[in-house]
């Protein structure tokens, strides 16, 4: 059976479309050059080192990985055949028929090559070259790890997302750029390719035609949603639009919107707070590291990315900070549709990371250390020019390619130091870039006092937080509280920050971090928290999932009481003196996120 058949763009959907998923030939070589034989078969789009590649083999620095598999064109005539790569780790070179047809850099982004002249009749050939340096080199690697251990994973490598083709006319859109208003129902949108002309949109909300409109010569346009059809967009009633494009050409593209805006303001006491739709929202969050026991990047299926969301809001939560890693785009996908906010971290690179210095030393040094200027490449591993220029280049991509999802709160370009350098200059590129979302400078320390985020990590000392007068407080990693499940455990060490000896004493655990240590701050402006983690990961088993995802660790009970108790304090905290406890843009009476989120499937059939 070929794996991940959904549709993998929903944000851009034509008809025409040919999954590649599937059976590949494969070859490690210590030699580069395209082989005259390969060694066997590997299952796309799994990494050789994932089991359910069918290879359980790890490639290293000083080698090369091939693909091979042949391939018949999308139907029809004319136009452009496009070749889509959702993720390659870390650098490609890809032929058809022989021809060199293009390449990338960078394992995290998708791509997307021509090959309307390197085909031909009847069968073709697509050969794929890749290397990856892991951790031994200095492009963007989130936690893998040649020497897996603790909170870092298996290195993985070759291509762990969705490859597939699609035929376009000569004259097709290339991109959307949508930027709603809440307030005024209005969405502004950019169609983007070449010579474009004046563009059509029409938008749906539940089959019922509510806007359209035609762009100018420049593709652009604006849509404007009566008031009677203007639905917010909030994680308890993630309400979505349907939008389809069509150019003078014949192109015709389909895709969503909601109407929401996130944003940082603040409440009736003076204190910076986050916003969502103009009104103090409350962020209870997972660190979320994206790995699977049986596919390590890549999900075992997409109902499986679907069901980790729902997993995480039945238990309280509507934040996942997805670390350090991108997903493939239907996992941000199905956050849009099922109502969870994503705080996105940017991945990190640069060389070997100094543990001595970015986590043992600051840790126990957080007051000295936490202004220490990151324009000291060496300390922060950043020394090589190309490979910051590299980072800038794939933090405008990520800024850019995830823009239009309603699921996206916050951007993150740096985490604990890891590669860390310019941060300003970041949170700048990223502002000039999407100035519709918060951003949080540094994850964790080594704060340059930038961005609109105090954020803060703490798993072993007292909580305290003072207001910032400049900026919202969040503490972004915190808990990590280990219980290896003894029917699911995956390695022989353990990993984690404080034990619990089984379930009973591990949902202690969590009530007690999250009413003793959290809420009491929730008064002094903390208003947003990320418990780690929302599964365990090889050796780290401080999930409140296992790593296989058959067992939830933390009780539901348990996690949903102190999810209420939170909201109902920030509220209490953040309400003016004298109001009553309903809240402007409704939907928030909690009928809650799964009603809301049956009511998108409406949207979810337009994905597959």
């Amino acid at each position: 059976m070929i794996p991940l058949q959904e549709y993998p763009r929903p944000s851009l959907r034509r008809e025409s479309y040919v999954n590649l998923n599937g059976m590949w030939k494969y070859c490690f070589r210590k030699q580069r050059g395209c082989p005259e034989e390969y060694e066997g078969e590997i299952l796309v789009p799994y990494s050789p080192e994932a089991e359910l590649s069918g290879v359980g083999r790890q490639l290293q620095p000083e080698e090369w990985l091939y693909y091979e598999r042949t391939f018949a064109a999308p139907v029809g005539q004319g136009g452009h055949v496009l070749l889509h790569f959702g993720a390659v780790d870390a650098f490609c070179r890809v032929w058809v028929n022989g021809i060199l047809v293009g390449g990338h850099r960078g394992g995290y982004l998708p791509f997307t090559l021509e090959i309307t002249d390197a085909l031909r009749e009847g069968e073709n050939r697509l050969t794929v070259e890749v290397e990856d340096p892991s951790d031994i080199g200095t492009q963007a690697r989130g936690k893998q790890k040649l020497k897996k251990g603790g909170m870092f994973y298996t290195a993985q490598s070759g291509i762990w997302q969705t490859v597939w083709l699609e035929r376009v006319p000569e004259v097709y859109v290339r991109s959307l750029r949508m930027t709603p208003d809440p307030e005024t129902g209005i969405l502004e949108l950019q169609v983007q390719g070449e010579e474009t002309g004046r563009a059509t949109a029409e938008a749906f909300f539940e089959g019922k035609k509510v806007a359209e409109g035609v762009g100018d010569e420049t593709g652009f346009l604006k849509l404007t949603i009566p008031a009677a059809d203007r639905h917010l967009w909030t994680p308890e009633s993630p309400f979505l639009y349907v939008l389809t494009v069509t150019l003078p050409g014949g192109d015709r593209v389909g895709s969503y919107f909601a109407l929401r805006r996130f944003s940082v303001g603040t409440d009736a006491k003076g204190i910076r707070r986050f916003f969502l739709n103009g009104e103090p929202y409350f962020l209870h969050g997972l660190l979320d590291q994206g790995y699977w026991k049986q596919g390590l990047y890549t999900p075992p299926s997409d109902e499986a990315m679907a069901e980790d969301i729902r997993t995480a809001k039945r238990l309280g939560f509507n934040l996942l900070r997805k670390h350090v890693k991108v997903e493939p785009e239907r996992w941000y996908y199905h956050c849009d549709r099922l109502g969870m906010v994503v705080w996105q971290d940017m991945v990190n690179g640069g060389g070997p990371l100094p543990m001595w210095f970015v986590t043992y030393a600051a840790n126990l040094f957080q007051p000295v250390l936490r202004r220490w200027k990151d324009k000291n490449y060496r300390l922060f591993a950043r020394t090589d020019a190309e490979s910051r220029a590299e980072y800038n280049r794939e933090l405008a991509e990520l800024v850019t390619g995830l823009y239009n999802h309603p699921c996206i709160g916050c951007w993150v370009p740096f985490n604990e130091g890891w590669g860390q350098f310019d941060a300003r200059k970041a949170t700048e590129r990223i502002r000039a870039l999407d100035p519709t979302r918060p951003v949080d400078e540094a994850s964790g320390w080594f704060d340059q006092g930038g961005g609109d985020v105090y954020s803060i990590h703490n798993y072993f000392y007292p909580l305290r937080v003072k207001p910032d007068p400049g900026r919202v407080t969040a503490l972004t990693e915190y808990g990590g509280v280990s219980w290896p499940h003894p029917e699911h455990l995956n390695a022989e060490k353990s990993y984690g920050y404080g034990t619990a000896k089984d379930g009973a004493e591990f949902a202690e655990k969590f009530r007690g971090l999250l009413e003793d240590t959290v809420l009491p701050q929730i008064k002094n402006g903390l208003s947003a928290l990320v418990y780690t983690q929302l599964s365990d990961v090889e050796e780290e088993v401080n999930g409140i999932l296992t790593f296989d995802r058959e067992a939830v660790k933390l009780r539901e009970e348990t996690a949903r009481d102190c999810a209420e108790k939170l909201k109902q304090e920030f509220r209490r905290c953040t309400r003016p003196a004298g109001a009553d406890d309903r809240r402007a843009g409704a939907a928030a009476d909690d009928r809650g996120g799964e009603a809301a989120a049956d009511r998108s499937n409406a949207v979810d059939t337009c994905g597959q």
